[in-house]
């Protein structure tokens, strides 16, 4: 067994009904992320970077380290800050404080992040990262590329990979990500922010 494991998903696979379908997750979690830790953990075998942690190996790897490594961690950050859809679904603390002063309004920031997402071109993520004074950023990030790359704190992200959307939402990723408001567990967020 190598050094990563495939995450526990923090909900039952259909949780996220009707936004995310127990579908996508058994494709999504169990077999794209659970490809990514596998093939991982085969590249590291007997390779320096074994021992690192995985952000200290996206900060530091090319190829395809890299490219598994970073993706293990975008989606352990993006299944993690979820939970059951919930009706008008809004920030809390400091994050929510925090959106205000960098956006104007959490709506306002809802059309920055989805354009974001929506308008990148390929596959890649959307992300919301804090700098080191705390300021909020919004960045497009290509392929398995993370905001700790930039040396920013990744908060919240959106995934705008096909196999995140395609089986509910086809090739409508603007409905995708604007269905995912439903989900995000603001608390998971604002720990990310407060640590």
């Amino acid at each position: 067994m190598g050094k990563f494991e495939l995450m526990a998903l923090p909900y039952a696979p259909d949780a996220l009904e009707p936004v995310i379908s127990r579908e996508t997750i058994a494709f999504h979690h169990g077999k794209h992320l659970a490809a990514y830790v596998n093939n991982l953990n085969g590249l590291l075998e007997g390779n320096p970077m074994a021992d690192l942690a995985l952000e200290e190996i996206v900060c530091q790897a090319t190829g395809g380290i890299l490219n598994n490594a970073g993706q293990i961690l975008n989606h352990e950050l993006y299944f993690g800050q979820f939970a059951a859809p919930k009706a008008d679904n809004q920030p809390v603390g400091k994050v929510a404080e925090a959106i205000v002063r960098d956006f104007g309004s959490f709506e306002a920031f809802k059309e920055t992040f989805q354009k974001a997402g929506a308008t990148l071109f390929g596959s890649g993520w959307v992300w919301l990262s804090a700098d080191k004074d705390g300021k909020l950023v919004v960045t497009q990030e290509t392929n398995a590329a993370n905001p700790v790359q930039k040396g920013l704190k990744p908060l919240l992200t959106f995934d705008v990979w096909e196999h995140a959307y395609y089986l509910d939402y086809q090739n409508r990723r603007p409905d995708h990500l604007a269905a995912l408001w439903q989900i995000v567990d603001w608390g998971v967020i604002e720990k990310r922010y407060e640590r």
